[in-house]
């Protein structure tokens, strides 16, 4: 996969950053009415942290931790890799096979500039296979290849 982060991968997203003092139930919330599946934790544009839904579930259900008193910055995950734009989709997704991870924060200059999840880098790599198999089909059947 070719592809770079930004723009073939991540475009226009908007980013929020939420302080660590952010509750755990609060932060939840935002994400489900965003429909994703992490949090970015900062300020200022600097990324400190993520949490995701992975995290909620070993960091704070499994623990028995109270989600309305719990800050993120107790249970986020800080520091976490990043990959810049414009860094191939494939260093991306290598790096979350190897790490175990679904979510990476897109990171120039100190800057948050978005998120990749495994399900974007997914649907990348169907549409450049779905482009390669047009290529091919082009190729084949209008120079005439293979017709008697």
């Amino acid at each position: 996969m070719q592809r770079r982060v930004v723009p073939d991968i991540v475009d226009q997203q908007k980013i929020e950053l939420l302080p660590g003092s952010t509750t755990v139930r609060d932060a939840v919330r935002n994400m489900a009415e965003r429909h994703i599946g992490a949090a970015l934790v900062g300020s200022g544009g600097r990324l400190e942290g993520i949490f995701t839904e992975r995290d909620l579930l070993i960091r704070v259900v499994a623990r028995g931790l109270d989600p309305d008193s719990t800050p993120l910055s107790a249970v986020m995950t800080a520091n976490p890799d990043t990959v810049g734009p414009d860094d191939l989709a494939s260093l991306a997704l290598e790096r979350m096979r190897s790490s175990g991870y679904r979510h990476v924060p897109v990171v120039e200059d100190g800057e948050v500039v978005g998120i990749v999840s495994l399900r974007d880098l997914y649907a990348a790599a169907k549409r450049e296979l779905e482009e390669d198999l047009q290529q091919r089909e082009a190729f084949i059947f209008d120079t005439g290849y293979g017709t008697g």
